[in-house]
C-alpha cells in the first residue's frame, strides 16, 4: 500500500514552481503590509471589544484578560493582505478550473463576508460588534452551497472516501457534505483566532499538510496553492506574533477556513481534516462544552474562559505560551494527519 501511495515522480521543474509560488506569496504579502497598516491606522480600523461571549452571557473574564490589548489600539481586517497577496498570485501564475479554481472562490467569496462582519464590528455598536450571527451563518451558507454545486455539477465529484469502506457514491448527497465540512472548518478557525500569532501559526501548518497530501495525489496546482497561503500567512504572522501590530479580523479567518475546508473535499480526506485540524476541534469543542454546561447546570461554566485558549490565560499562561503550545499541537496534528493519510488507502 504504501509503495502505491508514493509511486509517482515529480519534474524538478513542477517542484519549483510550486515552491516559488509558496515564496511569491509571503513576497506579495510583505509588499501589501505597508500599504494595509497606512491605511488601517488613518482609517482607525480598530475593533470595539465585545460585551457579550458567543453564548449570549457576559464576557467579563475576556474583557478583563484583554483590556489592555483594545487600549493600545490594533487595527482588524489584516487578512485582506494575504486575501489579496494569494488571489494575485493564484490569477497571475496558479490557475485551474479542477484545482484551483473552487478554493480561490470561497476563499474570495467569504472574505468579502468576513469584510462586511469587520466594518460592522469597527462601526458598529452592537454588544457582539459583528454581523448578526443568523445573517452572517446564511451568507457563508451560500458560498458553501454554491461550491458545492460547482463540485457535484462542474467537477463531477459524487463520492467521498471512508477509511474501511473506499470510495463511498452519495450523489448530490455531495453538496450537503461539502456544506457541512466548509462551514463547520470556517466557523472552527474563526473560534481559534482569538491570541496574537495564534491562527497565523495553526493554519501554515494545515495548510502546509495539505500541500504535501495534495502533492503526494499529483494535484501540483492545489499544492502549489496551499504553499502559496503558507506564504502569506508567514508574512501576516511575522507581524501578528504578540505583541501584534494587527489582527487578520473575520475577512481572514472566514476566507482560509473555507479554503481549508474545500482543499479536504477536493482531496477527499475529510476524515483527515479533524486530525490536522485537531487545535480547531478542541477550540470549537471547548465552546460547545461551556455554552451547554450553562445551560444544564444553571450558569456554571466547565471552563473559565472559552475557547479555551482563553481558559488557560486566565489560569495564568502568558498569551504567549498559549500560542506557541497550540502552534507545537498545530504541527504536531499536521504529521499526524499526513501519517494517517499515508497509511490509510492507496492511490
Amino acid at each position: 500500500m504504501m509503495s502505491n501511495v508514493l509511486s509517482f515522480s515529480v519534474e524538478s521543474s513542477t517542484l519549483v514552481h510550486i515552491f516559488l509560488l509558496g515564496c511569491l506569496g509571503f513576497v506579495v504579502a510583505m509588499a501589501l503590509t505597508p500599504i494595509y497598516t497606512t491605511v488601517a491606522y488613518k482609517k482607525e480600523w480598530w475593533k470595539k471589544q465585545r460585551s457579550e461571549a458567543m453564548g449570549g452571557a457576559s464576557a467579563a473574564v475576556y474583557q478583563k484578560l484583554h483590556a489592555a490589548k483594545h487600549h493600545r489600539n490594533v487595527p482588524n481586517m489584516a487578512g485582506l493582505i494575504f486575501v489579496f497577496a494569494i488571489a494575485f498570485v493564484t490569477f497571475a501564475s496558479n490557475l485551474s478550473r479542477g484545482e484551483t479554481w473552487l478554493p480561490l472562490a470561497g476563499m474570495i467569496g467569504a472574505g468579502m463576508i468576513g469584510f462586511a462582519d469587520d466594518l460592522m464590528g469597527i462601526r458598529g455598536t452592537s454588544k457582539i460588534a459583528g454581523m448578526k450571527a443568523k445573517l452572517k451563518f446564511g451568507l457563508y451558507s451560500l458560498v458553501a452551497l454554491g461550491g458545492g454545486w460547482w463540485f457535484y455539477e462542474k467537477l463531477g465529484v459524487h463520492q467521498v472516501y471512508l477509511p474501511g469502506i473506499g470510495e463511498l457514491s452519495i450523489g448530490i448527497g455531495i453538496v450537503a457534505l461539502f456544506w457541512l465540512v466548509v462551514v463547520a472548518t470556517a466557523n472552527s478557525v474563526n473560534i481559534s483566532d482569538g491570541l496574537d500569532g495564534l491562527a497565523g501559526g495553526l493554519l501554515a501548518s494545515s495548510f502546509g499538510a495539505y500541500a504535501v497530501i495534495a502533492g503526494i495525489e499529483g494535484k501540483f496546482a492545489l499544492a502549489a496553492f496551499c504553499l502559496t497561503v503558507v506564504g502569506a500567512l508567514l508574512s501576516y504572522t511575522w507581524f501578528n506574533i504578540y505583541p501584534a501590530r494587527f489582527f487578520m479580523g473575520d475577512v481572514g479567518a472566514f476566507a482560509l477556513g473555507t479554503a481549508l475546508g474545500i482543499i479536504a473535499m477536493q482531496t477527499d480526506t475529510i476524515y483527515i481534516l479533524p486530525i490536522i485540524g485537531a487545535v480547531y476541534v478542541m477550540e470549537t469543542g471547548s465552546v460547545i462544552i461551556n455554552r451547554t454546561s450553562r445551560k444544564l447546570r444553571h450558569g456554571k461554566k466547565v471552563f473559565l474562559s472559552s475557547p479555551i485558549h482563553h481558559h488557560f490565560e486566565a489560569i495564568g499562561w502568558p498569551e504567549t505560551k498559549v500560542t506557541m503550545r497550540f502552534w507545537i499541537l498545530g504541527q504536531v496534528a499536521a504529521v499526524a494527519g499526513i501519517v494517517v493519510f499515508l497509511l490509510g488507502r492507496p492511490l
